[in-house]
């Protein structure tokens, strides 16, 4: 981070070096700040589900209709279809946890990370260091931001304005705040390293998850009523992301950025194109009422 980088870093370390205080306090935001956030998480999942209800397979709003008593007529009661339903997905997953945790713990190096059973030697450096298989994705795109990728990513940058100018709905004053936006990050990536960018995008890259319910522009909530070709859309996504996290637990080469960087750009093209894409096409009309049935 430039400027406050390294003041920023021994605040966090609490001493020039990793020392026991930085561990210490890595370990109790470890298990302590980060469970209580989850916790208000999923107290914020059950307030929002209780007060817009369940989705369903069709995309319909159910409140729409109701009965006399304002209860929605496609509503299912919680027990006994939801408490059945999660109960037979937690015991699938004990049963694949348990399986893991008694004969196969550390899973090829992926769930126990290799290095984790190597002796710790001062003097010997590990070839390559890759973190939990969950984050190799984003930390793929981290390392795929190089000098080289820089160029890449101020066209794109041009061209992602340019769209917005030309392409969107968007007030003229929203169009000059993207202009001068744009022209702020093309100057800051002009000035400051591929490091601090490749931080930049991989915070990016898992910040923009939460602006799905804006930027998605979709006429209808079910991918069944939807063209048939955002499929494939979600189809290439997923290729790129698992090709992502494929890269990230292997060591770097020439030909791994090369693959990393295209996917890097399929990845956030897939997010900040969605106001484009996920409108195009041609809809199927949605139903009034659901009519999914599973058998």
């Amino acid at each position: 981070i430039p400027f406050i980088g390294p003041d920023l870093s021994l605040w966090i370390r609490g001493d020039y070096v990793v020392s026991d205080a930085t561990l210490n306090r890595f370990f109790s935001f470890h298990v302590i700040a980060i469970p209580l956030v989850l916790i208000g998480l999923v107290v914020a999942h059950i307030i929002a589900l209780h007060e817009v209800g369940s989705n369903n397979p069709d995309g319909v709003e159910i409140k729409e209709k109701t009965d006399a008593n304002g209860v929605p007529l496609d509503g299912v009661p919680f027990h006994p279809y939801y408490s059945v339903h999660d109960i037979f997905a937690v015991s699938i997953f004990l049963i694949v946890f348990s399986a893991v945790v008694f004969f196969a713990p550390e899973m090829g190096g992926y769930f126990l990370e290799y290095n984790n059973f190597i002796p710790a030697d001062s003097l010997k450096t590990p070839p390559h260091i890759a973190p939990v298989w969950y984050f190799t994705p984003f930390y793929s795109i981290l390392r795929a931001t190089t000098a080289d990728f820089m160029g890449w990513l101020i066209a794109g940058v041009a061209a992602y304005v340019a769209l917005l100018v030309f392409k969107s709905r968007l007030a003229g004053a929203l169009k000059i705040a993207a202009i001068v936006i744009g022209l702020a990050v093309i100057a800051g990536m002009l000035v400051f390293d591929a490091k601090f960018w490749g931080v930049v995008l991989m915070g990016l890259s898992v910040v923009i998850l939460g602006g799905l319910p804006w930027l998605d522009h979709s006429q209808v909530k079910s991918i069944r009523y939807r063209p048939s070709w955002h499929k494939y859309v979600y189809l290439v996504f997923g290729i790129a992301f698992v090709a992502l996290g494929y890269l990230g637990v292997q060591p770097p080469t020439a030909t791994g950025t090369v693959v990393a960087q295209v996917c890097a750009f399929i990845y956030l093209g897939f997010f900040l194109l969605m106001p484009w894409w996920s409108a195009a096409g041609t809809f199927k009309p949605v139903p009034d009422r659901v009519v999914y049935h599973p058998h």
